[in-house]
Order: structure tokens, then C-alpha cells, then sequence
């Protein structure tokens, strides 16, 4: 589990494929490598990954993850390139607060950046989603005004929602610019998308008792508001 609150850009260092996925090296990142384990989690433009070896000393301090083909298939990082820069975020902690969004670094889908527009010193960002994820569904439907979306990691605040152009934007605040990668990235350029989970549990909940299952609570619910919208409706 994660938080969206990005500790550090590291650097794309090398990168070793073959047929069953892709070797990733991430460079510079030794700030980030004091309590690191092998087997331990880091989220990788939002990817939790897993860190296969590391360490400290070497090359600013390095970790190298394994990327499967469905990681690549699903996420930018098949994008990557030597020297490009990655959000990194260590597992969540107990001990620490809770400054972001609940973020899984299962990433949803991929979405295109369209536009870029300099708001004072903040930046707008404009995001193009794919018409249907590979599930067969859109995800436009768990994006709301000032809901939470992670990009590439990122925990922010959706300031547009356009549903009927499957279009959503942002505002990254200079601070944000300066610690997380998209304020680099051009027009074209893809990015992760995770939607918040809690529209996901939502949903499922819903359509469960729609259908006859879930919790009585969810189900009684679910009947209530049906009830009150034929009481207005038809007069019942």
C-alpha cells in the first residue's frame, strides 16, 4: 500500500530484456535505500514492483526490479528509456501520516497527456483515457471533480472531468512540479493511471445487490433508493 506522496525521482540506468520481460535498474536513489530489503516493495511510476537487488554505495545507490510482460503491457514503463526519471514511493509505514490517497501500485491503464497550460505557477495537465480498459469497461466512471487520481504514482486532485470525451485534468502546484516526473513529460507522452479503489468496492457492492447478493446492509439500501425514486416519479 501506498500514499501518492512521491520521496524521490530516481534514474533509469540500464535496462535488460527478453522474451519474458524487462530487467530494470533505477540509479541515484540511495535517499530511499537506507532500510531496504530484497523482496521489499517500491512503486515505480506507481507499479509496485519488487526489489530483486540493491545497493546503498554503488552508482548514487541503485535497486533493480524485474518487470513482467503484463507489467509492460499494462503500465508506461515500457516507455522507458535510459537516463529518463521515475517516481519512486517506498511501501507506506504505520508509523507515519497519511498525507495522500489510499494508492495500490496496481495500475488501471495508461491515459495520453493532450494538453499542457501554464496556470500562474502551477500547470494544468489535460489526460486522454483509452475508450475501455483491457477488461472491457471505461474507467471514466470512478473519475469525479475533486476525487483522487494516482498518475504515474502521483496522488492528485481531479479538477475536470469530461465523461462524454473520456478527458480528465489536473493542476500540479510548483511544488509537486519539482519532486514528480510529469511535469517532463510532453504532449503524447503516456502515464499510469490508478483510479481510486473505493469507487471500485463501491460499485461492486451496488451491483451485487442489484442483482439479489451482498450485504443486507448494501441490499436495504439499494431498495430504499429505488423506492424513493418511484415514490417521486410515479407517485407510488
Amino acid at each position: 500500500m501506498f500514499t501518492g506522496l512521491i520521496e524521490h525521482l530516481g534514474r533509469v540506468s540500464f535496462i535488460e530484456r527478453d522474451e519474458g520481460g524487462c530487467a530494470l535498474t533505477v540509479s541515484d536513489s540511495a535517499n530511499i535505500l537506507g532500510d531496504c530489503h530484497v523482496g521489499d516493495s517500491i512503486a515505480v511510476n506507481g507499479a509496485c514492483l519488487t526489489v530483486t537487488e540493491f545497493d546503498v554505495a554503488q552508482e548514487g545507490g541503485y535497486f533493480k526490479v524485474w518487470l513482467a510482460n503484463e507489467t509492460l503491457d499494462r503500465t508506461d514503463l515500457g516507455d522507458c528509456r535510459v537516463g529518463d526519471h521515475v517516481n519512486l514511493e517506498r511501501a507506506m509505514a504505520g508509523h507515519i501520516r497519511f498525507g495522500g490517497h489510499f494508492v495500490q501500485g496496481h495500475v488501471d491503464t495508461t491515459a495520453t497527456i493532450v494538453k499542457r497550460q501554464p496556470d500562474g505557477e502551477s500547470l494544468r495537465v489535460w489526460f486522454q483515457l483509452p475508450q475501455s480498459t483491457s477488461e472491457g469497461h471505461s474507467l471514466m466512471a470512478y473519475l469525479v471533480p475533486k476525487g483522487y487520481v494516482a498518475i504515474d504514482g502521483t496522488s492528485l486532485t481531479l479538477t475536470e472531468v469530461d465523461d462524454a470525451k473520456d478527458m480528465f485534468g489536473v493542476m500540479v502546484i510548483k511544488h509537486t512540479q519539482e519532486r514528480v516526473s510529469l511535469a517532463k513529460k510532453p504532449v503524447g507522452a503516456r502515464v499510469n493511471v490508478e483510479v481510486d479503489m473505493v469507487g471500485k468496492y463501491v460499485e461492486k457492492s451496488v451491483a451485487a445487490a442489484l442483482a439479489g447478493g451482498g450485504s443486507d446492509a448494501v441490499r436495504g439500501l439499494v431498495e430504499k433508493i429505488v423506492e424513493d425514486v418511484l415514490t417521486r416519479r410515479l407517485g407510488f
